[in-house]
């Protein structure tokens, strides 16, 4: 009796403990990256450095053999390469978050600002030796816990919260602003509006200078528009986007019956250049709150001030939902303290804005 006791005990399985942290994978060729990386992630105790790899195919098998929260994921590697991968770890392990660490170079450019359209959340510049700095490190702890994102429990509230307020002023324009994961749901955002949709739409994104013309480009592949880069005294016109740069902030001026595109530098809570609030700020006072802004996928609280100042001059705010953020911050702030009209996914957005437009809205 005693011995089988004593057998049973033995053989009882060990309890599993449930593991908090955030699991990552490491997917670059290069050794020193990978090493780099992975000393810098060990210090951190939330984070657990789960697999690495060398090429993108091993990548994969590492993904269909385990759960991983984020992939740090180097693009420009032999073999299949990061690009090629993306939509193969997408499809695999929806629920993970993919940093793409990109190159500097204009190559690195196009390659990023693609991935990030195919749907890899946020993207981390790869610095020269000797970056790696303290900045640097901080940078990407951030940007990792942003991506580990919301607890099921929590998405799951936030679905349940109701959204109320009334939609304001027939719009003279469509203000976006959009930060990590943003520029999958603009595609999605802007492939939504017919041809014939015709309010100018202008766009802040969070990205890198050396990424904005890149990122314009795609965009007027995503719309059918031109798109055009906000400087001093740049109209905005009917069917045409205007993007901000990356080294200011867009804001509007009236002049009679002209809208013309200034740049500002000044600092901003939010600590963002481009940021989104001058841009809403701007256009609620310039065009007597006909303004129907949008707050996309992004951490923080970047816009929540400026749609603000767009609801109390008669405008509406509409903000994508926690299920298709990659990280639901922006849009979560302006959801919470009851701005936003509608809390819906990219698409759905924009249907619910061309619902309610004007007659002045087309062509």
């Amino acid at each position: 009796m005693v011995a089988a006791l004593r057998q049973s005990t033995v053989e009882k399985p060990a309890v599993e403990v449930d593991d908090k942290r955030v699991k990552i994978m490491l997917v670059d060729d290069s050794l020193t990256v990978r090493t780099v990386f992975s000393r810098m992630l060990a210090k951190e105790a939330d984070f657990n450095v789960v697999a690495t790899a060398s090429t993108a195919e091993r990548g994969l098998d590492e993904l269909r053999s385990q759960a991983v929260d984020v992939v740090m994921l180097d693009l420009e590697m032999p073999g299949m390469g990061g690009l090629e991968a993306l939509p193969k770890m997408l499809e695999i392990s929806p629920s993970t978050k993919v940093l793409v660490i990109s190159s500097l170079t204009a190559e690195g450019a196009e390659h990023t600002v693609e991935a990030l359209r195919m749907g890899a959340a946020d993207t981390m510049l790869k610095p020269r030796p000797g970056g790696f700095d303290d900045d640097y490190r901080d940078q990407l702890m951030d940007k990792i816990r942003a991506l580990k994102g919301l607890s099921p429990d929590a998405v799951k509230r936030a679905r349940q919260k109701p959204v109320s307020r009334r939609a304001g002023k027939q719009p003279q324009v469509i203000a976006i602003g959009a930060s990590t994961g943003g520029i999958h749901a603009l595609n999605l955002f802007l492939r939504k509006l017919p041809k014939d949709f015709a309010l100018p739409v202008l766009i802040t994104q969070h990205l890198p200078s050396s990424f904005i013309p890149v990122f314009a480009r795609q965009m007027e592949v995503a719309s059918g528009r031109e798109a055009i880069l906000a400087d001093e005294g740049v109209q905005i016109e009917r069917n045409k986007l205007i993007i901000a740069p990356g080294h200011g902030h867009m804001v509007v001026r009236r002049k009679g019956t002209r809208y013309e595109t200034g740049l500002a530098y000044h600092p901003v809570k939010s600590g963002c250049t481009p940021s989104v609030d001058p841009m809403f700020e701007s256009l609620a006072e310039a065009y007597d709150g006909e303004v129907t802004g949008v707050l996309l996928s992004g951490m923080g609280r970047d816009g929540t001030e400026g749609a603000e100042i767009i609801v109390k001059a008669g405008g509406s705010i509409y903000a994508q939902d926690a299920q298709s953020c990659a990280v639901w911050g922006m849009p979560r702030a302006v959801t919470e303290m009851g701005l936003a009209t509608a809390c819906l996914p990219p698409e759905e957005l924009a249907q619910s804005i061309l619902d309610k437009a004007g007659a002045q809205a087309w062509r």
